[in-house]
C-alpha cells in the first residue's frame, strides 16, 4: 500500500471529515440497507420476518464477539490494517450477499458482515481519532458523526433507488464498490503514521497500567452500566418508533416523516455541541446531555400519546441521542483511560450487543392491548434515568483522582 500516499501530517478538521465519509457509506449501505432488503428476502427464500430478522441479530452478535479484538490492535498502532482490510472484508460480504441461494447463505453473510461492522464503525473510528489528537479527540469525534448521523437519510433513499432500478442483487454490487473502491484505498491513504500512544508523556505512564487495573476501578463499571442501558433505550425505541407515533394518533404522513427526520435532528444536535461545546465545561455537558432522552419520555408519560407532546418527544430523542453518541464515545477516555480506549470499548462489545438485541424484543413483550406502550414507556425512563445516573457517579469518582 506504499502508493497511497498522504501529507504527513493532517489537521483534526480534514482528517475528521474524510474518516467520516467511510462511515456514511458503511453505515448507510449496510446497517440501514437491512431493512430494505427483508422483504425480497422474505419472497424468495420464504422466510417469515422473525427468521430474516435473526440474520440482523447474528451480526450484531458477531460485531460484539470481534469488538475487544478490533480494539486490541487498534491500541497497538494497527489502525490503518484494521480498517482498510474492515472495508475490504464488507465488500466481499456485500459481493457474497448478492448471490446467497439459501437461508443458511443468508445468515452466515451477516455472521460475515458483523465481523467486518466491527472493524469500520464509530467505535474504531472513535479509538482512532482518541488516539491521535489527545486533548482535541472529542472535537474530532463530534466532526466524525456529522456524516454517520446522514447515513440514513441519503442511502434508505438510494438503496431503495438501486433496487428498484437493478433489483436487490445488482444494488449490492454498488454497494460492494462503494466499499471495495472508495472505503478500503480512503482508509490506506489517510490512516498512515499511527501514533504508538495518545500523548507521550501520558503514554510511558499508561502502558504501565494494565487493562485489568482499570477493571478493577469502579468509574469502567459504571460507564458499562450507563452505556449498556442507554444502549437498551436507544436501541429499543426505533424499531417502535412507528407503532408509537401511530398510537399518538398522528397523520400517517407526519408518523413516516418524523423518523425519517430523526437523523437530521441528531446531526443538528450535534453541530450545536460543535459550536458551543468551546463555552461549556465539558463534564457539566457529559452530565446533562443524557438527560434529553428521558425529558422526552417523561413528557410522553404526563401528557400522554398525543400529537404535540410526542412531535416534543421526537425532538429531545433526536437530539439526546445526536449528542449522546458523542458521550459515550468519549467518556472512556475521559474518565477511565485513553491509550487502552479501543479495548475497553472492545469489551464491551459482546454485551451490548445483546442488549440492542433484546431491547426491541423487551418493549414488545411490555405493550399490551389495554395499555399500549405506557409500561414500556416507564420502563425506558427507568433505565434512562438510571444511566444517566451511573455516568454522574463515575465522572465524579474519576475526577477526584484525575483533574
Amino acid at each position: 500500500m506504499h502508493f497511497f500516499r498522504r501529507p504527513a501530517s493532517l489537521a483534526l478538521g480534514p482528517f475528521s471529515v474524510w474518516l467520516s465519509l467511510p462511515q456514511l457509506i458503511t453505515w448507510g449501505s449496510v446497517f440501514y440497507t437491512f431493512s430494505l432488503l427483508m422483504t425480497p428476502l422474505e419472497a424468495e427464500l420464504g422466510m417469515n420476518r422473525a427468521e430474516s430478522s435473526l440474520a440482523f441479530s447474528l451480526a450484531l452478535l458477531a460485531e460484539g464477539l470481534m469488538a475487544y479484538l478490533i480494539g486490541r490492535w487498534i491500541d497497538h498502532g494497527h489502525e490503518r490494517w484494521v480498517m482498510t482490510l474492515g472495508s475490504v472484508w464488507v465488500g466481499v460480504g456485500l459481493l457474497a450477499h448478492s448471490q446467497v441461494q439459501s437461508v443458511s447463505g443468508f445468515y452466515a453473510v451477516w455472521v460475515w458482515l458483523g465481523l467486518g461492522l466491527a472493524a469500520t464503525l464509530y467505535s474504531p473510528a472513535f479509538a482512532v481519532v482518541t488516539r491521535r489528537f489527545g486533548q482535541d479527540f472529542r472535537r474530532a469525534i463530534i466532526t466524525l458523526t456529522f456524516l454517520g448521523g446522514l447515513a440514513s437519510t441519503v442511502f434508505i433513499p438510494l438503496s431503495s433507488w438501486w433496487i428498484a432500478l437493478w433489483g436487490w442483487r445488482h444494488a449490492l454490487w454498488a454497494l460492494a464498490a462503494l466499499q471495495l473502491f472508495l472505503c478500503a484505498p480512503l482508509h490506506a491513504w489517510l490512516l498512515q503514521g499511527a501514533p504508538g500512544s495518545v500523548r507521550q508523556d501520558e503514554g510511558q505512564r499508561e502502558r504501565r497500567v494494565s487493562v485489568k487495573a482499570h477493571l478493577r476501578q469502579t468509574p469502567f463499571w459504571l460507564l458499562a452500566v450507563f452505556s449498556l442501558l442507554m444502549m437498551a433505550v436507544t436501541s429499543a425505541l426505533p424499531a417502535h418508533m412507528i407503532a408509537l407515533l401511530e398510537e399518538a394518533k398522528l397523520p400517517p404522513a407526519w408518523v413516516i416523516a418524523i423518523p425519517a427526520a430523526i437523523g437530521v435532528i441528531q446531526v443538528i444536535g450535534r453541530f450545536v455541541l460543535f459550536v458551543f461545546e468551546r463555552y461549556w465545561d465539558v463534564h457539566t455537558a457529559n452530565r446533562w446531555i443524557p438527560m434529553l432522552i428521558p425529558s422526552g419520555l417523561l413528557v410522553l408519560i404526563v401528557f400522554g400519546l398525543q400529537a404535540l407532546p410526542a412531535m416534543v418527544f421526537v425532538l429531545l430523542y433526536g437530539l439526546g441521542n445526536g449528542m449522546n453518541t458523542i458521550v459515550k464515545g468519549t467518556a472512556m477516555a475521559q474518565y477511565v483511560s485513553r491509550e487502552h480506549v479501543g479495548q475497553l470499548n472492545g469489551l464491551l462489545g459482546l454485551p451490548i450487543a445483546l442488549a440492542r438485541a433484546a431491547a426491541p424484543l423487551t418493549m414488545g413483550v411490555l405493550w399490551s392491548p389495554e395499555h399500549g406502550y405506557g409500561l414500556a414507556l416507564w420502563w425506558l425512563l427507568l433505565a434512562s434515568l438510571l444511566a444517566t445516573a451511573a455516568l454522574w457517579m463515575a465522572q465524579r469518582q474519576a475526577l477526584k483522582t484525575r483533574p
